[in-house]
């Protein structure tokens, strides 16, 4: 066990406490935090070290990024889980919780703006990645006979349109008004099963478990926070009801990033794994399919854990 000093040492300056506290919510690269501590790079970078060093903080590099968080358990998160309250309860932190109020949702809006830009492509891109795979029979024949399914990220309505033959009705969510838009002229001629919502995975236009199934194809490695948009779909799920996700191994293709918009570059499946038990899921079956640029796709089948253990992951 870490020698308690090396914990109230690392704390024993406000720049250190300001990351802390920052991290302890949120997963962020040094460029991202220059910008709410408004610190230069190379102090930053000294402090996280020190953080690091001190086992309270943890990183992990994807692709040319490096982000950084406090760490999900053992004595480093039990000794923050205690002391973040009292940091947190100190007005002078508040401005930079502002702050990356402000940056997360100004990403959120490029992300929009990029979708937005690009819906009329979108298929055909999709293409590009995936070639002969069948993303929505993929999808389909992992789903169950259900009354209500919810496909996220719905884009212009490919998988939402297969999960027709398997639901009583559908609703298809995405936060780009041009990807619904384009969604709605394909379901023109049968809109009476189809409710078409905007809105975005961190939080969902649904009620408490409002839907039976969930889809989510080739979204989560949009998601600034993976696992804080699984406990909301967890939210939306009834008791009973099946997740099945579909998106990226981990790779290194920067390219993704660059040409369609990509936070993350995929996830290893212990990634997906503890990302899923943290949300309150239990992964039923994996499966990795190869698919075009030396890509990979993994489908997962999950569940809500049931009761207490879930809450209290």
């Amino acid at each position: 066990m870490p020698n308690i000093t090396t914990y109230f040492k690392a704390l024993a300056d406000e720049t250190r406490l300001r990351l802390l506290h920052v991290l302890y919510r949120h997963e962020l690269n040094v460029n991202e935090l220059v910008f709410i501590l408004e610190m230069g790079q190379s102090r930053i970078s000294r402090h996280l070290k020190i953080l690091a060093a001190a086992g309270l903080l943890t990183w992990r590099r994807d692709g040319l990024w490096v982000f950084y968080t406090v760490p999900t358990e053992g004595t480093g998160r039990l000794f923050l889980d205690a002391t973040i309250p009292f940091i947190a309860a100190d007005p002078a932190f508040h401005n930079d919780m502002l702050m990356a109020a402000s940056l997360l949702e100004e990403r959120a809006g490029k992300t929009r703006q990029f979708f937005n830009a690009i819906a009329e492509d979108w298929d055909a891109l999709s293409r590009e990645v995936l070639g002969d795979f069948d993303l929505a029979k993929a999808v389909l024949t992992r789903m169950p006979q259900c009354r209500v399914a919810a496909d996220l990220g719905c884009g212009t309505g490919a998988v939402l349109h297969a999960l027709l033959e398997k639901a009583e009705a559908v609703i298809g969510v995405d936060d780009s008004p041009r990807m619904l838009e384009l969604a709605r002229r394909r379901f023109a001629a049968d809109p009476d099963r189809i409710s078409l919502r905007i809105g975005d995975l961190l939080h969902l236009p649904l009620r408490d478990h409002e839907a039976d199934c969930i889809t989510l194809s080739m979204v989560l490695h949009h998601v600034p926070s993976p696992v804080e948009a699984l406990a909301e779909i967890r939210r939306v799920l009834t008791p009973g009801g099946v997740l099945v996700l579909t998106d990226f191994n981990r790779h290194e293709d920067e390219h993704m990033r660059l040409h369609y918009g990509d936070r993350w570059l995929g996830f290893d499946i212990e990634t997906l794994t503890a990302h899923f038990l943290r949300a309150g899921f239990h992964i039923q079956h994996a499966q990795l399919i190869p698919v075009e640029r030396s890509l990979a796709l993994h489908i997962i089948q999950a569940i809500p854990v049931a009761g207490e253990l879930a809450q209290n992951q």
